[in-house]
């Protein structure tokens, strides 16, 4: 995704950390760090997460991989259609950054981005779990989520450092591969039927749970 000298590049517009909260689901005791909240200031960003934010369930969430999750504002409007009834403030879906001009159609798995002191790399799709169905209260949202191709982005970090909102994600450098996370997520949409984008999707820096999916998937 590099910069275009016509349009601004992508920005932070809220900054969202949550540490892991108890919740009661049809009768059970859980814990989840989906319940993000807007802060302000300028956040620390680490190798796993943001200073003040925590994943519960680790072997789905967070790891090096899974560092930063970003979903662009652009995406609410159509949500805030979908889901009338339903109060969709910044973070409502789960994300560390709510951004603005950086999308899945554009960024590309691999892609890096200085983000304040911090640099990191864009490493694939989200396929939510079932507590965004409880954060948001509707038991169709995951399938809905995953059809609409509104994903987000997951990022590693690179190097470590300070963000906080209004910083711009300034595009440093992606890799041959070319392969958008859009073209990722397409694949749990409907199957693809090219082997060779296939092997170009797993040749690339995607994650590796997210290879192993796609492999399974596609019994490579």
């Amino acid at each position: 995704m590099p910069d275009s000298p016509a349009t601004p590049p992508p920005k932070i517009v809220s900054l969202c950390v949550s540490m892991s909260k108890p919740i009661k689901f049809q009768g059970r005791d859980l814990y989840t760090g989906i319940y993000k909240e807007p802060v302000q200031g300028r956040v620390a960003l680490r190798a796993l997460n943001l200073d003040g934010d925590e994943q519960a369930d680790l072997t789905v969430h967070g790891g090096i991989d899974k560092a930063l999750y970003a979903y662009a504002s652009e995406h609410y409007a159509f949500w805030r259609e979908q889901l009338p009834d339903t109060k969709l403030a910044w973070g409502a879906f789960g994300e560390n950054l709510t951004t603005e001009r950086l999308l899945e159609s554009t960024v590309c798995i691999g892609d890096e981005f200085r983000v304040g002191t911090a640099v990191i790399r864009a490493t694939q799709p989200r396929l939510p779990c079932y507590k965004l169905a409880i954060k948001i209260g509707r038991s169709d949202i995951i399938r809905r989520f995953i059809k609409s191709g509104r994903s987000g982005i997951y990022f590693s970090v690179v190097e470590e450092g300070v963000i906080g909102a209004g910083d711009e994600l300034i595009y440093l450098r992606g890799d041959e591969h070319k392969v958008t996370v859009r073209e990722v997520a397409e694949l749990f949409i409907r199957k693809s039927q090219n082997a060779e984008q296939i092997e170009r999707i797993l040749n690339s820096n995607l994650a590796a749970q997210m290879k192993s999916f796609v492999a399974a998937a596609y019994r490579m």
